[in-house]
């Protein structure tokens, strides 16, 4: 029997699922939610949820590149891939061997499709359907209860080069979740770079530096203040980017963000 992963390629799931490997570390934790960390064998240095996790799975290298050698000692009969986590070219590569399944999330929709794409492919459909529900709860009740301004949001994830969140990315969702506006929306690209001289033009009303995936730190807000006088904060990437299991900490930590920047410097 064949199910689609979310760019419509087939995965043969007539055998169940013994030996996964995660290169997500979303969906490392997502997996071992559901109640799969003894089937799980490999994940990536990035996988830090659970933390005890490194200790005891095989670490097969990064997101963007990955020890062949390694995965192969591993005799993964599934191997977990993202359209934008991963690489087109390690895909193609893990594909010639192995059955590798590509997730392609942009909305909270999408995220939840995983979910239940997960519960079905590895035997978990009741698992899967709790977290699903419980996480479509938890947006529809921090939504209702939202009262917050329609703040003009500028959310910085890189330097040298400077680089802020765009349209069509999951990022920008959980933002117009929070009830802000994406100031670089529509502008080239997903992940545009801007010049900092320039920020100005765009009239923010608020500026956010991502902990990943560059981790920015406070010397970076006088660095970025420099060119703007709105308020600068720090936030946690993982709580805009990471999907699955991970939402389910993200709504409380959007609620605690929303109150803290209700008052004043």
């Amino acid at each position: 029997m064949l199910v689609k992963d979310q760019l419509g390629r087939g995965i043969d799931i007539s055998k169940p699922f013994n030996r996964i490997i995660s290169l997500v570390p979303s969906f490392t934790e997502l997996v071992v939610h559901l109640g799969l960390e003894e089937k799980l064998v490999g994940i990536t240095k990035f996988c830090v949820h659970p933390e005890s996790l490194k200790n005891i799975k095989t670490i097969v290298g990064g997101t963007k590149q990955v020890h062949l050698d390694k995965i192969r000692d591993l005799k993964p009969d599934l191997i977990l891939c993202n359209k934008e986590e991963n690489t087109l070219e390690m895909v193609q590569e893990l594909e010639k061997t192995y059955q590798v399944h590509v997730s392609n999330i942009i909305t909270f929709s999408d995220s939840l499709e995983l979910i239940t794409m997960y519960g079905l492919l590895f035997d978990k459909e009741k698992e899967a359907h709790k977290l699903a529900s419980e996480l479509s709860q938890k947006k529809k009740s921090f939504q209702n209860n939202l009262t917050t301004k329609k703040l003009r949001v500028a959310y910085f994830i890189w330097r040298k080069p400077w680089m802020v969140v765009g349209g069509n990315t999951y990022i920008d969702v959980m933002l117009e979740l929070n009830g802000w506006e994406n100031i670089y929306k529509q502008a080239e690209g997903r992940y545009p770079e801007i010049e900092l001289k320039l920020l100005e033009e765009k009239d923010p009303e608020l500026i956010l530096l991502s902990s990943e995936p560059f981790p920015f730190k406070k010397k970076h807000i006088e660095e970025i203040g420099k060119y703007s006088n709105v308020r600068i904060e720090l936030v946690n990437g993982e709580f805009f980017s990471w999907y699955g299991s991970r939402q389910l900490q993200a709504f409380k930590y959007f609620e605690y963000l929303q109150n803290y920047l209700s008052r004043p410097l």
